[in-house]
């Protein structure tokens, strides 16, 4: 059997993902102190609280993940009285998720540290590589986005008018 060839595994795109999604996870999770909210259970406020009464099948679209996964996430942000799983009126079997009253304050609580977190993560870039570094990162997702294990759907975005 040959031996393969010497690789840089810093210089392969993958490698160098994966090392930044840790860098970014720590972060947020420093940024986040004692509120111990993960990136995961922030999505899933966040997109609860923009879509409320939305489904976790649909949640799970939103914020791209396997359908496992959104159950655990939902069942922890569920046992920490931040959210709530209600019987859909027009079908008994779905579930709709809502926000409580302390999701809702565990949200508004988050959402400074989320957004000190991306701001350290952007920081060793100028604003325009900033700029052109989330350009770059949203063509590689969407573009790469069905050959995910759980493609995202296109976010439903308020239009303006």
């Amino acid at each position: 059997m040959e031996n393969p060839e010497f690789i840089d595994i810093d210089l392969q795109p993958g490698h160098a993902i994966r090392r930044l999604h840790q860098i970014a996870v720590g972060i947020f999770m420093q940024e986040m102190g004692e509120l111990g909210v993960t990136p995961l259970q922030y999505g899933a406020l966040q997109v609860v609280h923009n879509q409320p009464g939305i489904d976790q099948r649909t949640l799970a679209r939103a914020i791209a993940l396997d359908a496992s996964t959104t159950g655990g996430v939902v069942d922890r942000l569920e046992a920490r009285g931040w959210l709530e799983r209600r019987t859909a009126p027009e079908d008994r079997r779905a579930r709709q998720l809502v926000l409580t009253p302390a999701g809702e304050q565990a949200l508004a609580q988050a959402v400074p540290a989320m957004l000190r977190a991306q701001t350290q993560i952007l920081a060793p870039l100028t604003p325009r590589q900033q700029t052109e570094f989330m350009r770059l990162v949203q063509v590689l997702v969407t573009q790469n986005n069905a050959l995910s294990r759980a493609p995202a759907e296109a976010p439903s975005r308020p239009t303006a008018g």
